[in-house]
């Protein structure tokens, strides 16, 4: 970021802010309203892996185009406890936004849900959906077979690969934080 006098700020400079009070303050008015940035685990993937994956580089190039409508993003967003679940797809180009409300984050609930969330939308309007590698995203093939559309994996810790999907959500939780009991929201 650019000030008048010519002098700039770092992104790091954002997170060393001072201690006390006026630290409070300064984060409550980030997005994500976080002291840190998330670390990584230097472990691996320690859960299982979808089976059958096909990989975002097999995408079609117009994606990236966003010049063609039908490419559309998903993911979940948990409640408290992860007990509660929203599914979120976002169209690449139009921006639109499908919530589900969910019982729950697991394979078979995910799929019933984004399945019907899909057929809602026209056919021609349906040609992929990328997704990060989510194990509720494990009955792919099946979503796939319902909706007609070709489903990709995005690589593992790689959100910029779906970013509007992962912008809409960090909107959202704006209006459902995390923590919250999403399951007392009804589908309207």
């Amino acid at each position: 970021m650019e000030v008048s006098s010519g002098l700039r700020v770092s992104h790091e400079a954002i997170y060393a802010v001072p201690r006390g009070e006026l630290r409070r303050e300064l984060l409550a008015c980030l997005r994500q309203g976080k002291p840190q940035r998330g670390r990584r685990s230097k472990d691996g993937e320690r859960r299982g892996r979808i089976c059958d994956m096909t990989s975002i580089r097999e995408r079609p190039a117009e994606v990236e185009g966003r010049l063609v409508p039908g490419y559309w993003e998903g993911d979940v967003i948990k409640g408290a406890g992860n007990r509660s679940s929203v599914g979120t797809l976002v169209e690449h180009t139009s921006r639109k936004l499908v919530l589900i409300k969910l019982t729950d984050a697991k394979a078979e609930t995910a799929r019933n849900g984004f399945a019907a969330g899909l057929l809602a939308v026209p056919t021609p309007l349906r040609l992929t959906l990328t997704y990060d590698q989510g194990k509720e995203m494990a009955r792919h093939k099946e979503l796939a077979a319902l909706t007609g559309l070709r489903v990709y994996f995005a690589d593992p810790h790689a959100p910029w690969q779906r970013g509007s999907n992962e912008n809409t959500n960090g909107l959202l939780r704006q209006y459902l934080p995390k923590g919250t009991n999403l399951s007392v929201w009804s589908q309207t």
